[in-house]
């Protein structure tokens, strides 16, 4: 049986923040990655993003139970953001850790680009071969 790496890339199209807060414009751009929304309440994802982020400039992985103890979490909503995070294509998981894709936001957005044109492209090439087998 093959099973195939799926990414889910999310683009939510909302006002940047008009104040210059780093907590607000870190908010701001995991939600328009379709990261965080209203049901996680104590905002347990981007606590672990950032928490990521920080890991991520030391070059340290961190487990699911390192994350649950440093963010006062339980391991299962540790691992249920981890997953998330995972299919969004941010973070990659590595002999039992976790860590950010890249090392900054910047090359991390510059990946899920490339990410999303890759995408594209497969989706217009099966377009084409549909196109021509309906005659279209």
């Amino acid at each position: 049986m093959i099973f195939k790496k799926f990414q889910r890339i999310t683009i939510i199209k909302s006002n940047r923040p008009v104040v210059h807060d780093i907590n607000e414009q870190l908010q701001w751009l995991g939600s328009s990655l379709g990261l965080f929304n209203l049901r996680d309440k104590d905002k347990s994802c981007f606590r672990i993003f950032i928490e990521l982020l920080k890991s991520a400039k030391k070059k340290i992985s961190l487990s699911s139970d390192e994350l649950a103890s440093k963010l006062s979490l339980s391991r299962g909503t540790v691992v249920h953001h981890l997953n998330k995070l995972m299919q969004a294509g941010i973070v990659v998981h590595d002999q039992g850790k976790y860590i950010l894709r890249v090392e900054n936001l910047e090359v991390l957005i510059d990946e899920l680009q490339k990410d999303i044109k890759r995408t594209t492209e497969d989706l217009k090439d099966i377009a084409k071969e549909i196109d021509k087998v309906l005659g279209l």
